[in-house]
């Protein structure tokens, strides 16, 4: 196989890989970008990068790993990551986050030179003030926080 590399790719065909690959996770609605990650020319993965979820975060100086998700390439996601937070800061940018289930390893983060904060959330997006439609019990627990800075 040849070597993997970083290429740019449309939010509309990271969408698209996503909604065919990812396990637990659709499209997103906005981005403020995306990579890829390829071998001659084929996609073997993708990264979508935009504001935080947690109004929190979005300080104006944070983005969020919305979806990473690859098709199990060797070194894949590790290079998304990385590529991600070259960008990110490139643009100015002093912090990136992402979020992962519990029983990910994140392997593909600490590779990347990433930190684990530590455990946040849990629960449902949907309360009395925000209708919003449950989503898969696996993803209603709590998730572990990732960051670069």
């Amino acid at each position: 196989m040849s070597e993997l590399s970083i290429v740019p790719v449309t939010l509309a065909e990271a969408n698209a890989y996503v909604a065919a690959n990812h396990r637990h996770h659709g499209p997103v609605a906005g981005a403020k970008f995306s990579v890829a990650v390829a071998v001659e020319g084929a996609i073997h993965g993708v990264a979508i990068i935009g504001r935080p979820v947690a109004r929190g975060n979005d300080d104006g100086w944070t983005l969020e790993v919305n979806r990473c998700c690859t098709d199990g390439t060797r070194n894949a996601c590790s290079m998304l990551y990385g590529a991600a937070w070259r960008a990110a800061k490139a643009m100015g940018y002093r912090r990136l986050i992402t979020y992962t289930l519990p029983d990910e390893g994140g392997a593909s983060l600490r590779g990347a030179g990433w930190g684990l904060v530590g455990r946040r959330g849990g629960g449902n997006w949907n309360t009395p003030a925000r209708p919003r439609i449950d989503t898969a019990a696996v993803l209603q627990g709590q998730k572990l926080l990732w960051e670069m800075a």
